[in-house]
């Protein structure tokens, strides 16, 4: 099987499943850094795949599906349309419990191989900072396996996302905004001083841990082959939310890498929208990581959304958003929080599945500029995490 071009070039499709396992851990293993670094240090692919089993064997393919019902509410034509992936029912309730899988299966590689510098009696915690789907996710992975974990949450949450971390067995710390810190979500400094004493970031933030960007691409690669086998392999617009950015990024990416051209509209609320304001300025800066504080710092106001799993002070991944955003001809698209809430309404109502305003953002989006497109246009929306109403 030919190796993923790191270019994410779509002139052939790169990267096809190997089989048609359900699970993408095991279906796109070949393709991914985890799996690579277990077969050069030894571990037989047979083991790769029963080490998946092991971990977690509740990945599911998502369906990428036209939403008839969407399709006739936006007045698309029969030849154009609304697809949506629904990734509300995969393990967590959202996209991602993909990012983390693949760093937890890392760990385990080299655990298993005895090449890590702990035992399973002496793990160290892995550490986390969110107060939603990622939380729960990391939650849930590390449960599975035992092994102990660090949320890092805002002093106000609470509700169902917190009884769940504590069922789970996840140790909490609540972190109020501190007048002596620097700007930015003090969960995340928490979460930085406890990586910076031991623990392994346990983040779906590429900048965070680098690893969480690989699981994030079977998104990409499961939508692309979808989309492919269906005899489209070329869309008028991926709309995808952006919170830390990681998810928009590695979806793209993996797209690209599977022969599907998409532009990435990068969707962001007006209560919270960073990357739209680094995009405005980093597009035609070649060097825009060296640059990073010209073109990224923590929104000023507090943010406010009802999309609230996405108001991140930073775009964390926003240098890899750009890159896709270049690569694909996207655009940054900031919704306004009538269309956030219509979206949040008619994801159950219209489309019939239960997903959360976070999780529906990316239609926010779409609803945004349906006026721009063209009716016979082609587009994907994800929906991305459950309601947990």
């Amino acid at each position: 099987m030919e190796s993923a071009d790191v270019d994410g070039g779509t002139d052939n499709a790169r990267v096809r499943s190997d089989g048609d396992d359900p699970n993408p851990f095991v279906r796109f293993r070949r393709f991914m850094a985890w799996h690579a670094f277990a077969l050069s240090h030894g571990m037989s692919d047979a083991a790769t795949v029963e080490l998946v089993r092991d971990t977690n064997d509740g990945f599911r393919t998502t369906p990428v599906v036209r939403s008839s019902s969407l399709s006739d509410e936006l007045a698309f034509s029969a030849s154009g349309g609304v697809w949506v992936k629904d990734e509300t029912a995969n393990v967590g309730g959202s996209q991602k419990a993909r990012h983390l899988m693949s760093i937890l299966l890392h760990l385990r590689v080299a655990e298993s191989l005895g090449i890590a510098p702990w035992t399973p009696e002496s793990r160290p915690s892995l550490a986390i900072s969110s107060c939603g789907n990622a939380a729960i996710a990391a939650a849930t992975l590390a449960h599975e396996v035992r092994w102990p974990l660090d949320v890092f949450i805002p002093e106000w949450a609470g509700g169902v996302v917190v009884s769940t971390l504590e069922s789970l067995g996840a140790n909490i710390t609540r972190c109020p905004r501190r007048s002596e810190d620097p700007p930015g979500d003090p969960t995340v400094l928490r979460f930085r001083e406890a990586v910076s004493r031991g623990a392994i970031p346990f983040s779906v933030q590429g900048p965070e841990n680098a690893l969480c960007l690989d699981g994030g691409r079977t998104f990409g690669w499961e939508l692309a082959e979808s989309m492919i086998d269906a005899g489209i392999d070329d869309l008028d617009a991926l709309f995808v939310q952006v919170g830390g950015g990681a998810f928009a990024a590695s979806v793209s990416r993996g797209a690209r890498e599977a022969g599907l051209r998409a532009p990435l509209f990068a969707v962001q609320t007006e209560g919270c929208a960073p990357l739209a304001r680094a995009w405005t300025t980093a597009r035609d800066d070649d060097a825009m990581a060296r640059h990073w504080s010209d073109h990224m710092w923590a929104w000023e106001t507090e943010p406010r959304s009802l999309a609230d799993g996405i108001l991140d002070d930073e775009t964390y991944d926003w240098v890899a958003d750009v890159v896709e955003l270049k690569a694909t001809n996207g655009r940054v698209i900031v919704a306004r929080e009538k269309n956030v809430i219509r979206a949040s309404q008619m994801g159950p109502e219209v489309v019939g599945v239960n997903v959360s305003p976070t999780g529906s953002a990316g239609l926010a989006g779409l609803l945004e500029c349906r006026a721009e497109l063209a009716d016979d246009a082609r587009v994907v929306v994800a929906f991305s995490g459950v309601r947990r109403d």
